[in-house]
């Protein structure tokens, strides 16, 4: 009787398969982290967004009702001074400081694309955000909105 044994291992075929399969799932991996990695950061923007919606409340409640009036020198106390009271750090997630913009009115189009290099918050005093995230005129020099350009596209926009 001539009985053969068969040896134990793997066939070259299913360590190919085995490969293949994994090189899929790295694949899949590398693929969606920079998207999942982009929308984090954009969710930190919005959340520094309505953080300084907050301290311009706060200002607000401070200055008789009154707001930061739109130029550079007046943003940066107001940021020096409510933003980053007590040590705290006011940055895009990418670690550059925030650059405040005044030059915009509400009817102005803002610059739609994103640089990590030089983020910016739109101020816009007498304006309000409409349903679309989009700039309108308000009356009175006590409103103003700030928005800021997000990474993964579109606009995000608060009003005080």
């Amino acid at each position: 009787m001539n009985v053969q044994q068969k040896e134990k291992g793997f066939t070259i075929i299913e360590v190919v398969l085995v490969l293949a399969i994994a090189g899929l799932i790295f694949l899949m991996v590398f693929i969606a982290l920079p998207a999942l990695q982009r929308s984090q950061r954009d969710s930190q923007r919005k959340n520094d967004l309505s953080r300084a919606q907050t301290a311009l409340t706060n200002y607000s409640s401070v200055n008789r009702g009154t707001v930061p009036k739109a130029t550079v020198s007046d943003l940066n106390n107001f940021t020096t001074s409510f933003l980053k009271s007590e040590g705290d750090s006011f940055a895009d997630p990418s670690g550059s400081d925030y650059i405040w913009d005044v030059s915009k009115s509400p009817k102005d189009t803002i610059d739609a694309s994103f640089s990590n290099d030089s983020p910016k918050i739109y101020y816009i005093l007498g304006a309000k955000c409409g349903s679309d995230g989009a700039q309108t005129e308000s009356a009175g020099s006590r409103i103003a909105s700030m928005q800021m350009v997000l990474e993964g596209g579109g606009v995000a926009c608060v009003n005080n």
